[in-house]
This record gives C-alpha cells, structure tokens and sequence, in this order.
C-alpha cells in the first residue's frame, strides 16, 4: 500500500476553513473523511438513504454490517434511541469519549434503515475529538462514520492511510493528524430480558476498559451467545492488512516484517516499553508500514492479555483471519 503524498489535494488541513468545506459537503449528502480520538471516520448525513449508500459504496461495506451513528450531546443522543438508567450512567461516564452503546432505536428517530442494517437497535457514540465535535454542531446533522478505509482492510489512524486505502473515491480528508487512541471505539449492547430486566455485552473491546463499564453498572458482561452481527468490528476477517499475518512472533523469518512489542525487538514496534496505550496508538500505523514494506508477510510479536491488551489482540485475531 503506497503513503499519500503531502501534496493530495483532497487532504486539507482540519481548521475552520477545512471544517467548512467539510459542512457544504455533508449536507450536500457526500462523505468526508474526518479525524475523531480512535480511528478517521467516513461521515455523512445519516439521515439520508443516499448519502448512506455513499458510504457503503465508498468502502465496499457489506450493507449487513451496521454503522455508529455519532452525536455532538444527550439531547441529540436522547432524539435518536432510548435511553434507560444504565445507559444515563455510561454516557455520564464515558462520554464524549470512545464508547459506543446499543440501544434501542426510536420510532421517529428519522435514521436511515441502511445505517442500523434493519435492527431495531442503533450504534450510538458521542465522539470527544474537537474536530468531530464541530462538524458535528456546525452541520446540526447525525453523522454514521464507519472507519475511513476499504472495508476488512487495515483502519486509518493518519489522513494519508484514508487517501490510500480509499484511492479516487473521496473528495475530501480533514487532516487533524495521527488519531490519540488509535483502536476503535468500545461497543457495549446494553440488554433487557423478560426474566432479567438489566444485562450488558461486550460487542467490540476498545479504549475503554470492560472492568470498569462492569463496576459502574455493578454486574459483569454477558458472554456473546450468537454471532449475529449488531454493530461493526464483529466480522471474523476484520481490520486486514494485504499481506499474510503470523501472530506470537519472537523472530522474524526471512520473508516477514516483524512488529515488536517491549523486549521484542522488529523492523517496527507497537511500544520498546512494553505499554499498552501507546501500543494501541501505534498499532494500525505499523501494520500499514509493514503492509508497504518489501516483505511477502507480516509477524507481530506476543501482546498481553488484559484491559488494552484485550482490545489490540482483538484486532490482531481479526486481522490475521483475512
């Protein structure tokens, strides 16, 4: 995969003359590409089948695979799905910030049914990039915006990643440099059973930790029983990058980019110190260097297990399947 040059013209620089033009373009009902705290996102209006539908064609998206449809506050939040106590509690929390919660969808929300893949649930984010943030207040619309690149392919976390996965089909990147969180949001589906009127499920890990969501709501998640896919990041081949992928990796064989991590030394590494955070940040930058690099396959070295760890294994478990 070749880097996008400075030059590109559909990058712009994310200030108030790029968020502008940004504006025009979405409520013209076109996509942008713009920086939010875990990954860039390709936004557009998610009122509108046809904007929707610009999205999905842009990124070559299975239309089964919902999209998270991202709100400036509550107030917006509270027009689009229905929020009970618990679901009160984790915004309070988390948001704005990179959770994304499942609820269930209001009868006059006016969302596309393309965003929400016919489910009677809908992703919902309040994002905390101020980017994001004033787009979305500026434009007054909701906006779904799945990770700007092709789908299963590797997420973008710098503008020139959006310009050289989706190629010619977008017309403009807000460049508001590399994303701080650098994995996708956390997806959390809250539950209402008739013989239990509470429950909680881990959909996707992310940035924030599942022990604390369990803490605040004072019972653990309930495991997955099913794979019906209710939110993105579910697919088995996920996040991938063009080139083989082995994961455990302490050497490198001779045809293979090796992406370390802490005492694990490679061609790249997610973090020399061992620390989860910025392995996470790094993570889908180094797949793209390893992805352009002039080795036939990829290895990346062992992560732990645990809090962000859970998170970064995920998407490597995933890419690896591709």
């Amino acid at each position: 995969m070749q880097a996008s040059k400075p030059s590109d013209p559909r990058i712009v620089p994310a200030d108030a003359d790029g968020m502008a033009r940004a504006v025009t373009i979405l409520r013209e009902g076109r996509p942008v590409a713009l920086p939010t705290e875990t990954v860039y996102g390709l936004a557009a209006d998610a009122s509108r089948a046809d904007a929707v539908a610009a999205i999905y064609r842009t990124k070559g998206r299975p239309d089964f695979n919902p999209l998270i449809v991202h709100v400036p506050d509550m107030t917006s939040a509270r027009a689009i799905a229905s929020f009970d106590e618990r679901a009160e509690k984790l915004a309070a929390a988390f948001w704005p910030g990179p959770l994304t919660l499942v609820l269930p969808l209001q009868e006059d929300a006016g969302i596309a049914p393309a965003v929400t893949a016919g489910l009677p649930t809908i992703a919902l984010r309040c994002p905390a990039h101020p980017v994001m943030r004033e787009v979305l207040q500026a434009s007054g619309l909701y906006l779904a915006a799945p990770s700007a690149n092709r789908s299963g392919a590797i997420s973008p976390t710098e503008a020139a990643h959006v310009a050289a996965s989706l190629g010619d089909g977008l017309e403009l990147i807000l460049d508001g440099g590399p994303c701080k969180a650098g994995l996708e949001s956390t997806i959390v589906a809250l539950r209402n059973f008739e013989d239990a009127p509470s429950g909680w499920q881990l959909l996707r890990p992310g940035p924030i930790d599942p022990v604390a969501i369990a803490a605040l709501l004072g019972e653990p998640a309930i495991p997955l029983a099913d794979q019906r896919i209710e939110a993105p990041g579910q697919l088995a081949s996920h996040y991938a990058p063009g080139k083989p992928l082995r994961l455990g990796a302490v050497s490198a064989d001779a045809d293979e980019w090796l992406i370390g991590f802490g005492d694990v030394a490679g061609q790249d590494t997610l973090s020399a110190a061992g620390d989860l955070a910025e392995a996470a940040a790094s993570l889908y930058a180094a797949l793209h260097r390893a992805d352009a690099s002039d080795r036939a396959r990829i290895a990346v070295a062992p992560v732990p297990v645990g809090g962000m760890g859970d998170a970064i294994n995920d998407r490597l478990k995933r890419a690896a399947a591709g």
